[in-house]
């Protein structure tokens, strides 16, 4: 084997093995591309925090010298590891805030620790996550999951696994009762008189939306009240603005958003466009989270009982992991917080 004098170009020819004898190192990989160790590490299991063109380059280093990274699942050995894992949708949404706090307080009771992962609203992200995750820790929450059943069902062959803020048959399962929420805030517009409420959705994928719109629906029906839809919407409050533009083309005395940074986005929009809140709309948010009650007008929202939900899926999860038969889902109530964005019924 030559000496790193003689060493070929990266560009004009393949590169070839240091040591014979020895599998070669991610160190090997670093040194013949050219980058430091940890530049490797990222490549090869998250490339898109690398330059393009610096991932394929250490990839083909990798793959001519023979480099494989060693999987986790065969470097952790099968054995209790006190370890949980909680996947998010959304790390910024204030409203997994809570769940994780009362999730961690309740792990933390029971000798647990909760590793926290988010995965952006994406599908594949959750996904990939779940496959790293689940040889290492010893049960799983999966909070808000946008995966398909069978994604879910698949990996609850695995480990003991919970589903948080959506129910499925068979699969232990910890949420809101979203519809009687809806209900509930629906039968609040109608009695300031609303006869047409607009929904503002949430993202397609995401089942508490689903349930929403259900509950919006089965009230319309049942109150004699025009209910539509505007949506999907990415639930921040850039997406309530954009809603907002779409509301502004046909307007509606009452409007429902998915979350409460949808129903702030919204409100500023409409706003800066000359409506008046109440005045001209009255607008329900959902979740109350804190920053509901320090917009202006202070926004009416569902109260969801975040802390409790995620403590509710961590006992639901070590419950699991004993006595596996599924149990029914735990359904928490929620009650709405009247603020100014709807102001009061007559009469109160």
């Amino acid at each position: 084997m030559g000496t790193s004098a003689d060493m070929p170009d990266w560009h004009q020819t393949t590169t070839t093995r240091v040591v014979a004898d020895a599998p070669p190192t991610i160190y090997d990989v670093a040194r013949i591309a050219g980058v430091a160790p940890s530049t490797v590490s990222r490549a090869l299991t998250k490339p898109g925090r690398v330059s393009f063109r610096t991932a394929e380059r250490i990839r083909k280093v990798a793959e001519e010298i023979g480099y494989r990274s060693i999987p986790l699942a065969r470097a952790i050995p099968e054995q209790p590891t006190t370890l949980m894992a909680m996947i998010v949708a959304d790390i910024t949404n204030p409203v997994f805030h809570g769940m994780i706090r009362g999730a961690e307080r309740t792990a933390a009771h029971a000798g647990y620790t909760t590793v926290v992962i988010e995965t952006q609203e994406s599908e594949h992200t959750e996904k990939e996550a779940l496959n790293r995750v689940l040889p290492t820790v010893d049960g799983v929450i999966l909070t808000s999951s946008r995966m398909s059943d069978a994604s879910i069902r698949e990996a609850a062959k695995q480990k003991p696994l919970v589903l948080l803020n959506r129910i499925m048959a068979e699969i232990p399962s910890v949420a809101s009762d979203n519809v009687k929420a809806m209900k509930k805030a629906t039968e609040y517009l109608a009695g300031l008189g609303v006869r047409e409420i607009t929904y503002l959705a949430g993202p397609e994928a995401s089942w508490s939306n689903g349930m929403r719109w259900r509950g919006l629906r089965e009230a319309g029906l049942e109150l004699d009240l025009k209910v539509r839809r505007i949506g999907p919407n990415i639930p921040t409050m850039s997406g309530g603005r954009l809603a907002a533009t779409k509301w502004l083309s046909s307007q509606t005395r009452g409007v429902i958003a998915y979350n409460d940074l949808l129903a702030i986005g919204f409100i500023q929009a409409v706003m800066l466009a000359g409506c008046r809140v109440p005045e001209d709309v009255c607008v329900i948010g959902f979740d109350n989270i804190l920053d509901s009650s320090l917009v202006e007008p202070r926004l009416t929202t569902i109260a969801a009982p975040l802390v409790s939900l995620g403590s509710a899926a961590v006992n639901r999860l070590l419950k699991r992991s004993s006595h596996p038969e599924p149990e029914a889902p735990v359904l928490l109530p929620t009650r709405l917080v009247v603020r100014d964005s709807t102001g009061p019924q007559p009469g109160r």
